[in-house]
């Protein structure tokens, strides 16, 4: 279940990619740099699945995207890239499977990728870090407290279900129900196929880009940019065509070659 981590060449470069500089060592501290960093630099996105791109699951294709492409992801290419990151820089990493709540109760089998992150000795835990969840925690959360969690996305909490499953609330409502045992990362793949394919994904049926900021947040969905800051303001305006790829490229970094439309 283990890969292979990132070669230092590669590692490196990730690190420029996110602004982050190679940590001493795989402690808790360096974990919550890396992971506030990385939402702040590479956007959680579904371009690929209206570019009518192909999502490769595997660690190198993966850090090829978000690095050589400067592209973002969603669930499982951006969890899966960080835990080829993060096994590069010391950490203990088990892919986990969860089931993402929607109003009928939880999704389909490996409906979401998250990470359990072990380090060394000044990294207690263990963590689960997740920075492939859209609006999610700023900062990894304690798996194995049962206490409320502040973090400057709301107040988080873990708690244990009959099954032994663990299921992560933000502002007391449920996000995903989380398995506990570790994965490998083939084994989304037909989770993958599914959001990418099926019309009752709501993957297929939106179009979103949408990346943390130092003040707030950005989002471009479908040509509606919006922009909210910390105090609670809000901006929204509908792009132009002319506007659209200039605003990938300004608020995202994404330089891409034509317009994705929604498939629904």
């Amino acid at each position: 279940m283990r890969a292979e981590p990132l070669d230092p060449t590669r590692t490196d470069a990730y690190l420029r990619r996110i602004g982050a500089a190679r940590p001493a060592g795989p402690d808790a501290e360096a974990l919550r740099d890396l992971h506030l960093r990385h939402l702040r630099a590479v956007p959680f996105e579904n371009l690929s699945v209206h570019l009518g791109e192909d999502v490769e699951l595997r660690p190198q294709a993966l850090v090829d995207k978000i690095v050589g492409a400067s592209r973002g992801g969603f669930c499982y290419e951006l969890n899966g890239a960080f835990a080829a990151l993060l096994r590069a820089l010391g950490y203990r990493v088990d892919l986990l499977a969860a089931r993402v709540f929607g109003p009928e109760g939880p999704g389909i089998p490996y409906d979401h990728l998250a990470l359990r992150v072990h380090g060394g000795d000044g990294c207690d835990g263990p963590w689960l870090a997740d920075i492939g969840f859209g609006k999610n925690s700023h900062h990894p959360l304690r798996l194995d407290s049962r206490d409320e969690q502040a973090d400057p996305a709301g107040v988080f909490r873990i708690e244990e279900t009959a099954d032994g499953d663990l299921d992560v609330l933000r502002d007391g409502v449920p996000q995903y129900r989380l398995e506990q045992r570790p994965r490998a990362l083939a084994d989304f793949v037909a989770g993958c196929w599914y959001h990418r394919t099926s019309p009752d994904s709501h993957f297929t049926r939106s179009l979103v880009c949408s990346l943390l900021t130092e003040t707030g947040r950005v989002t471009l969905s479908g040509r509606t940019l919006v922009i909210t800051d910390a105090d609670g303001g809000r901006t929204e305006r509908e792009l132009t065509d002319d506007e659209v790829l200039p605003a990938y490229r300004t608020h995202f970094g994404i330089t891409l070659d034509r317009i994705p439309e929604p498939r629904g």
